[in-house]
């Protein structure tokens, strides 16, 4: 069963009303995993890649390195993006398509559906659903989900509409 389909957007509402401690923060030196995707799931992440917006939020384009068309981030500390990442775990997990797992909610933000997980340092993190491949935004610490949070998807969903097709990603 797909836990994705019948979530109505305002699921993502609750969680929006949560602080966003980031998993991590960035600056100008910052440096981040590239993930390894297989070569269809490539394929989509540089189109993606061509297409981000320059800015999200009002914050410019500020790329981590390794400079690659897998990462992208913006402002300083970077919110970051990351595309091909493997299926996160809590995804296809039971308890989560029941509602039963607080640190796992899934919702919509403007035809994109999203997973948003609670990270263990108090952050939140999400990751595309129903796509072809899987992208992870992180937000760094400091900004909200309600504000800053929401904007961000908002600014995101053309570009992952556009480049991304909807289906299910492979699932390494």
């Amino acid at each position: 069963m797909n836990i994705f389909r019948h979530r109505p957007l305002g699921l993502l509402a609750p969680a929006l009303l949560i602080a966003v401690a980031g998993c991590s923060s960035a600056d100008d030196s910052a440096t981040v995993a590239v993930p390894s995707p297989d070569a269809k799931t490539a394929q989509v992440c540089r189109d993606l890649h061509r297409v981000l917006p320059r800015k999200l939020d009002g914050r410019s384009r500020n790329d981590p390195g390794p400079r690659s068309a897998y990462t992208a981030g913006w402002g300083n500390p970077a919110i970051i993006l990351r595309c091909g990442v493997v299926r996160p775990p809590k995804m296809v997990d039971p308890e989560v398509a029941e509602g039963g797992d607080p640190d796992a909610i899934a919702g919509g933000v403007d035809g994109v559906d999203w997973l948003m997980e609670k990270q263990s340092g108090g952050g939140w993190r999400f990751t595309t659903a129903n796509r072809t491949a899987y992208v992870q935004v992180s937000l760094p610490e400091g900004m909200s989900a309600q504000e800053e949070g929401t904007a961000v998807l908002t600014d995101l969903a053309g570009a992952v509409k556009k480049a991304i097709p909807k289906g299910i990603a492979s699932m390494r």
